[in-house]
């Protein structure tokens, strides 16, 4: 087996003896935990650095990464996971989305995690972690978006529609957002079907993601773009996005199975300052509602 295999098998052991004794998690007791098991192990000491970023990072974004996992498994509460299910996915969601693409490409991630899960879990092990990790790697633009940019294909490039669905209610405006599997809230998204135009993509957006249908768009809002990774094709791309805003009432939003949200929700322009929204989106959001107080109301 190659050395980071079993690097990936020691972290887990470590982590999973900690969570057993101590369900919060710490970087002394993993690391304790981690220093007693590879004692009676043979053990590569060139990927011992790969170990401790594991460690180490796992740790620092423990709460980020049960975050997804609830996200992305609600109907299985953290405490109720099978504790060496739960420690695999930490595992894997830390190297899927906070890790480096040239060390781990996302691919060999969740592979990896899913070959962990086959040795050490129980007879349905594999197919949950799949599930869980399959569903993140398939949105894997948003999470890495906000980075730094890298190279891009000159033919790289995806054409969305979004659309910003308001709603009055007694002069207070509302918006309908959508929250990924990774925390974030956002709008209503998806990619242009062959020969479809903006406008129904955006009005499939709404129904897609929200669950609701529309009558009537009221204004274009604009486009902007931002580099995703898709892992796919392991390449950076562009996405393009075209936005819109449509009127509503404020109704109950039963997004479509499959599309990978883990809400959606309705909020006042108000609440939109202290929303962990994605950063780009705030002035698409804030002219939609302009535009919202003059058609909608």
């Amino acid at each position: 087996m190659a050395s980071r295999h079993l690097s990936r098998i020691s972290v887990l052991q470590a982590l999973f003896a900690s969570d057993m004794r101590n369900s919060e998690l710490s970087l002394e007791s993993v690391t304790r935990a981690y220093k007693d098991n590879i004692v009676s192990h043979s053990h590569d000491e060139e990927d011992r650095p790969f170990s401790d970023t594991l460690i180490r990072g796992i740790i620092a974004k423990r709460n980020d990464i049960d975050a997804v996992i609830q996200k992305s498994a609600p109907q299985w509460p953290l405490s109720k996971i099978a504790p060496i299910d739960r420690n695999i996915l930490r595992i894997g969601l830390f190297e899927l989305l906070f890790g480096s693409d040239a060390s781990v490409p996302p691919k060999v991630a969740l592979n990896e995690s899913i070959e962990l899960a086959k040795t050490f879990g129980g007879d349905s092990s594999s197919r949950f972690v799949n599930g869980v990790l399959g569903a993140v790697y398939k949105e894997m633009g948003s999470p890495r978006k906000e980075e730094a940019p890298k190279p891009v294909e000159e033919n790289a490039k995806e054409y969305l529609a979004g659309i910003v669905v308001c709603a009055a209610v007694q002069n207070e405006m509302y918006v309908a957002l959508v929250q990924d599997p990774f925390g974030k809230w956002t709008v209503p998204k998806t990619r242009y079907e062959k020969g479809e135009l903006s406008d129904s993509a955006a009005f499939r957006a709404a129904e897609e993601e929200l669950g609701i249908t529309l009558s009537s768009l009221k204004a274009p809002l604009g486009e902007h773009e931002y580099e995703a990774h898709d892992p796919t094709a392991r390449r950076v791309v562009v996405r393009r996005v075209g936005y819109f805003v449509a009127c509503s009432k404020k109704q109950p939003l039963r997004p479509k199975e499959g599309k990978h949200i883990a809400a959606a929700g309705w909020f006042s322009e108000h609440d939109l300052a202290s929303l962990p929204l994605y950063d780009d989106l705030r002035a698409i959001i804030a002219s939609g509602i302009v535009v919202a107080h003059e058609e909608c109301l």
